[in-house]
């Protein structure tokens, strides 16, 4: 195969050419610097629920405790 000529460049394709490559002279492409990584904020842990202080007894002796209050009362 026979090579391709180069096709004559209309005038607005060479100023445009000429243009850019003063351009890139006069005001070159700033490099892009290295950002820094972003600061990973830490997670807030939610806490459990604290235990109540109640004190946690049988119904049998719950009934027994008051009983044995009302006799108390009734006495005094």
């Amino acid at each position: 195969m026979a090579k391709k000529e180069k096709a004559q460049d209309d005038p607005v394709t060479s100023t445009a050419k000429a243009s850019g490559k003063a351009a890139g002279k006069i005001a070159p492409i700033p490099a892009a610097e290295p950002t820094p990584a972003p600061v990973h904020k830490q997670s807030v842990k939610i806490p459990k629920l604290q235990k109540k202080n109640n004190p946690h007894l049988p119904r049998r002796l719950k009934k027994a405790q008051k009983k044995a209050a009302a006799l108390a009362q009734a006495k005094a």
